[in-house]
């Protein structure tokens, strides 16, 4: 186990060197001294050292602009919808949603980007677990590990698979829950998130409030993740609890209607439970997506705009109604280029936010109007937000599947260009998005319900070299 753990460790110092260890860990994750691997795993403060590498690799200049982390698989998400649209440059094939067969750029860093970080959870799991570390220290940053592996594992599989609902036994990414330098068997749907729930449900057991910085994960952050996962697999009373634990319960308490308007860009932001910091000395520059894209204020990208139809959901007073025309010179509202969105500002220390407060309470709103009995909670915190966010606000009286919808609208109108959650919500609803309004690509790119353009095909290269999977597992995809 020892030699195992030793060469996983060094290639990921090929990649990226652990922070030192130090009684006073920055808030983003910063690479200076490297960390032997033979003391990595004998106090915590060297486990803690290995964890902030890791962190530091949720974005990177990896192989493109479109592919440098976590951010870049969030964004494809946020094309492929109906709310926004991206100009001929980086990103242009997700937005076609055409991007998806085995030699393309997307598949291939879609999955070996999340396979990279699922052999570092193990990594850490492995090492933490056969460490001579304190009982209290081992459950906890083993914990960790399981936060890591459960969450992206959960990526995995919604970038690979159809939804949850549509087919358990759809074949799904190998499942490794031990470090491993050969290829394994293609698993299932359902084997993925039995595997995710379990690891989930020990992160939330194991992990504390505390944490290192809001780019780290603690107890809230993996109740969220769990939050999500229980959306898609419709335990609507687990993503109620395990929403309302991450965001703390009091809604009013946790939303700041101005931090809307002050760029998306600092992980301090009381609205933001998880983010990805930066700094300017460890910056990902343009490849920082949404802002280099989104932003055409400052120099960047200024390649994605807001289609008109989605505009016009937002009333007049509403905060996040942000948007302005890219110039006076455009002047038909047919033309792609006619509304822009000032709500992202592009720096180059600008944070990235994963998971937010308002997204939880979403979660919690909708998870309540579909359990019987419990929509006028969800009447209560839909309204708290939709107040919050505009002062004009008036409480819905929607009932059944229209105050669904609703609460659906709701979660569009809060995060566009964030997470993706206009794709994430038609996938797992099993609905199509078509689109409508003045894109660039139109109806060429709809999504029908369960379209298997929602999921992405097997890389030609782990087909051939991973003896377990064959060319046949993309025959049906």
């Amino acid at each position: 186990m020892k030699n195992i753990i030793t060469k996983i460790f060094i290639a990921a110092m090929a990649l990226f060197m652990t922070v030192g260890c130090s009684e006073d860990f920055l808030d983003a994750p910063v690479p200076t001294d490297a960390v032997a691997p033979d003391v990595i795993f004998t106090s915590r403060e060297g486990v803690e050292a290995f964890i902030s590498g890791i962190m530091r690799r949720f974005r990177g200049q990896y192989t493109s602009t479109d592919s440098a982390g976590l951010n870049s698989i969030f964004y494809a998400r946020s094309l492929k919808g109906n709310d926004i649209i991206q100009s001929n440059t980086w990103f242009n094939f997700d937005y076609a949603n055409d991007n998806r067969e085995p030699t393309y750029r997307r598949t291939s860093f879609s999955w070996n980007y999340c396979f990279y970080m699922i052999n570092q959870a193990n990594a850490l799991i492995n090492g933490v677990e056969a460490s001579d570390l304190a009982a209290s220290d081992k459950k906890e940053l083993s914990a960790y590990g399981y936060a890591l592996r459960g969450f992206f594992y959960h990526q995995l599989v919604l970038e690979f698979c159809p939804t949850y609902s549509a087919d358990k036994t759809f074949p799904a990414p190998p499942i490794y829950t031990e470090l491993s330098l050969t290829g394994g068997p293609m698993s299932t749907v359902d084997d993925v998130y039995k595997l995710i729930v379990s690891d989930l449900t020990k992160a939330v057991d194991g992990l504390t409030a505390s944490r290192l910085g809001k780019s780290y994960i603690n107890k809230n952050v993996a109740q969220g993740i769990l939050a999500q996962v229980y959306q898609v697999m419709g335990n609507w009373q687990g993503a109620a609890d395990n929403a309302n634990a991450a965001y703390g319960g009091n809604p009013t308490a946790v939303l700041a209607p101005a931090s809307y308007r002050s760029g998306f860009a600092d992980i301090s932001n009381v609205e933001w439970i998880w983010g990805s910091a930066q700094r300017t000395d460890q910056s990902n520059y343009y490849w920082n997506a949404p802002a280099s894209m989104a932003d055409h204020f400052t120099t960047s990208y200024s390649a994605t705009y807001i289609n008109n139809d989605f505009v016009n959901k937002f009333s007049a007073t509403d905060v996040r109604a942000y948007f302005v025309r890219k110039s006076t010179s455009i002047t038909s509202t047919s033309d792609y280029r006619y509304w822009v969105t000032r709500k992202f500002t592009f720096t180059f220390d600008g944070d990235n936010a994963i998971i937010r407060t308002p997204e939880m309470i979403l979660i919690e709103a909708e998870a309540k109007a579909r359990i019987t009995g419990k929509e006028t909670e969800a009447h209560d915190l839909l309204y708290v937000l939709q107040k919050n966010r505009d002062v004009n606000a008036v409480k819905s009286t929607n009932t059944g599947t229209a105050l669904i919808d609703e609460i659906l609208l709701e979660r569009r109108k809060e995060l566009y260009a964030e997470v993706g959650v206009e794709w994430f919500d038609a996938k797992r609803l099993r609905k199509g998005i078509t689109r409508t309004g003045n894109h660039r690509i139109g109806t060429a790119a709809n999504l029908t319900a369960d379209d298997k353009k929602f999921y992405l095909k097997i890389p030609q290269a782990e087909i051939d070299a991973n003896p377990f999977i064959d060319e046949s597992v993309n025959a049906n995809r």
